[in-house]
C-alpha cells in the first residue's frame, strides 16, 4: 500500500471518528462540517489501488457505525418536529367531545382567551 493510500486511510479514520463524537454529544452543526471533507477523502480512498483489506474493513464498520447514529438522529429530530408540531396544533385548538361522544375541535383565535371553569 502506497503511502498516500495509508495517509488517506489515517485521515479519514481519525474523521470518523471526530463524526462519532459529535453525533453521540448532538452536535449537529459538527456532523455537517465535516461531510465535505469525509466526501472528498472517500473519492480518494476510491481512486486509490488500497490493497490492504484490514484497512478498509476498519473504515467500513466505523462508517456504518456513524451512518446508523445519523439514521438515530435523524428520528429523534423528526419525533421532535412532531412534538412541536403538535404543541402548535395545541395552541390553535382544542378538541374534546360532546355529549354524544363525538370529538368536536374548538378553535382558539390568536387573541382570543380559553376561560376554563372548574
Amino acid at each position: 500500500m502506497a503511502d498516500r493510500d495509508i495517509a488517506i486511510l489515517d485521515e479519514l479514520n481519525d474523521l470518523l471518528e471526530t463524526e462519532r463524537a459529535a453525533l453521540l454529544a448532538g452536535d449537529i452543526d459538527a456532523v455537517g462540517r465535516v461531510l465535505d471533507t469525509k466526501e472528498k477523502l472517500l473519492r480518494d480512498l476510491a481512486e486509490c489501488a488500497a490493497s490492504d483489506t484490514e484497512g478498509l474493513d476498519e473504515i467500513r464498520i466505523k462508517i456504518t457505525r456513524n451512518q446508523e447514529l445519523i439514521e438515530s438522529a435523524m428520528k429523534g429530530i423528526e419525533a421532535v418536529a412532531q412534538r412541536f408540531a403538535a404543541i402548535r396544533k395545541v395552541r390553535r385548538s382544542l378538541e374534546t367531545y360532546d355529549r354524544s361522544g363525538r370529538r368536536k375541535m374548538i378553535d382558539i383565535s390568536p387573541g382570543g382567551r380559553l376561560e376554563k371553569r372548574a
